[in-house]
């Protein structure tokens, strides 16, 4: 009886989740260095936590879903203790908080970058595995916190490139939206007040009659044919005027002149007019933090001031529609977090950035270095016995050309098969290697060593047209002592630094 073969596993990549290459990647490293030097002028220090916590610990507060748990990736432990992934970062750093907060100084400043997870159907650029960049603030009580949360999300836009005008820190408060709540009657009425709070966060998209029906008896969204319906809150018409008010003046006005006297509007009125002092005093005007009574974060932990950062320049997007980019952070106020844990009260401040979706905005506006890095020196293979030796070539050019503080310039031996050198000439191209060194038996005897110019030597290639007169060219070959390798080398670079430098300018 014939073996039966074993079956291959399909390579497959899980819904949800992306593969990403070295220039993605060394993209997102170049913005994260950004991000991180404006915190770090601001005062904050990096922690990392884990990315799997106790469940318990994370508590429910995922966005806008009605079964939280739903939301998160979880297993049992051998202890049969339920763990999940983090779906933030900002969990997690209450419960480091709370569980050193003797040892830790208060106010406690610290910023982390990390990856974080959504249990949640994935979508045209809606993952289950996405960066955040977060900086936060516990132990600080007054609103002046929240103000220079605001002012360095600013600053952090301008430091990676974005300009005024094309970004604005959108800034309100939860007392504000939860006194509204109040005062138009939907006191312990989660669902409605849910779907006015998510009427509220449309206006940008919708304006002031989008905003309208999803108050009342609902919109339909007919962009592509679809026809969705959403479902409204079905308030009076009367209270939708009302509600509609805080939009008729920029900032605090509308609000005021529409809620006034309510408890929790007036004491989010006084945070906010503070926050807007200071703003303003330190020299950020309205169009870089403005006052704006739509912004509503999702998650339910908020409990004062809350803050997005959005950029204002249109993009097409998946279904080539012309849209305004929209949302890559937000925050605000969760006096209560860290107190989940606590017999006491610990005010904290915070803001997340998401790294992924301002990376791409970065590449519409052109701010990221996207362009191809060379590859490594390739150190080709003539003879397998002799395997020490290019070794040592290899080991003596990474340590003359890397020099603390320069840009690293990578040096490998050709590890695959040696057999067919025109294959090892083909696997540099690939790597887009603008060097390779070659040494035979005869340049071995002779203390010698070939440098060849891959750039230069297409450059060359471009200009001939006859296959014997280009073997007989050598294009960007050079025969030199083995002892003139480096300074050989070193030579090629600079002269390709310069070339990439004049085509720059």
């Amino acid at each position: 009886m014939a073996q039966k073969k074993p079956s291959r596993v399909s390579p497959r990549l899980p819904r949800g989740f992306v593969d990403r290459d070295a220039a993605d990647l060394r993209a997102q490293q170049q913005m994260l260095d950004v991000i991180r030097n404006v915190y770090e002028r601001y005062g904050f220090e990096p922690v990392e936590t884990p990315m799997f916590e106790y469940t318990d610990a994370l508590g429910k507060f995922l966005p806008d879903s009605d079964r939280p748990n739903e939301g998160v990736f979880s297993l049992v432990d051998d202890d049969e203790q339920w763990m999940s992934l983090r779906y933030d970062l900002t969990a997690p750093l209450a419960r480091y908080v709370a569980e050193n907060y003797e040892a830790l100084p208060k106010p406690y400043r610290s910023y982390r970058a990390g990856y974080v997870f959504r249990n949640e159907k994935p979508g045209p650029g809606r993952f289950r595995q996405f960066m955040q960049f977060d900086a936060d603030i516990v132990g600080a009580p007054n609103v002046s916190a929240d103000a220079e949360m605001a002012m360095m999300m600013a600053d952090t836009m301008e430091a990676l490139g974005i300009p005024r005008g094309q970004y604005v820190i959108r800034v309100n408060n939860r007392k504000v939206l939860d006194g509204i709540l109040d005062a138009i009657g939907l006191e312990g009425d989660q669902p409605r007040r849910l779907t006015v709070l998510r009427a509220l966060d449309k206006f940008d998209k919708f304006g002031t009659e989008g905003v309208s029906l999803l108050l009342g008896k609902g919109r339909l969204d007919e962009s592509g044919g679809k026809g969705d319906f959403t479902k409204g809150a079905e308030l009076a018409p009367d209270v939708i005027e009302r509600v509609l008010a805080i939009f008729d003046a920029d900032g605090l006005k509308g609000v005021g002149g529409a809620f006034a006297g309510q408890a929790g509007v007036d004491a989010g009125l006084a945070e906010l007019t503070s926050i807007e002092e200071s703003c303003r005093t330190a020299g950020y005007d309205a169009d870089r933090v403005k006052i704006d009574p739509s912004v509503v974060r999702g998650l339910e932990y908020y409990t004062g001031p809350v803050f997005e950062a959005e950029l204002l320049f249109d993009v097409t997007n998946e279904k080539g529609e012309v849209v305004r980019f929209g949302s890559v952070g937000g925050g605000g106020r969760y006096d209560g977090l860290v107190s989940r844990f606590m017999s006491q009260p610990v005010p904290a401040t915070g803001f997340s950035i998401g790294v992924s979706r301002l990376q791409t905005a970065l590449k519409n506006l052109g701010r990221l270095d996207t362009a191809e890095r060379p590859g490594p020196v390739v150190v080709t293979v003539m003879d397998r016995d002799r395997m020490a030796d290019y070794q040592r070539m290899a080991t003596t050019l990474r340590n003359a050309l890397n020099a603390p503080g320069q840009p690293i310039v990578p040096v490998e031996v050709f590890q695959g098969n040696p057999k067919q050198f025109g294959k090892q000439l083909q696997y540099a191209d690939r790597r887009n290697a603008p060097v390779v060194v070659i040494q035979g038996a005869d340049e071995k005897a002779a203390a010698k060593v070939q440098v060849k110019d891959l750039i230069e030597g297409k450059r060359i290639a471009e200009t001939i047209g006859d296959n014997a007169e280009w073997r007989e060219a050598r294009a960007g070959q050079e025969l030199v002592d083995e002892t003139h390798l480096v300074q050989t080398v070193r030579a090629i670079l600079d002269r390709h630094a310069a070339a990439r430098g004049g085509q720059q300018s």
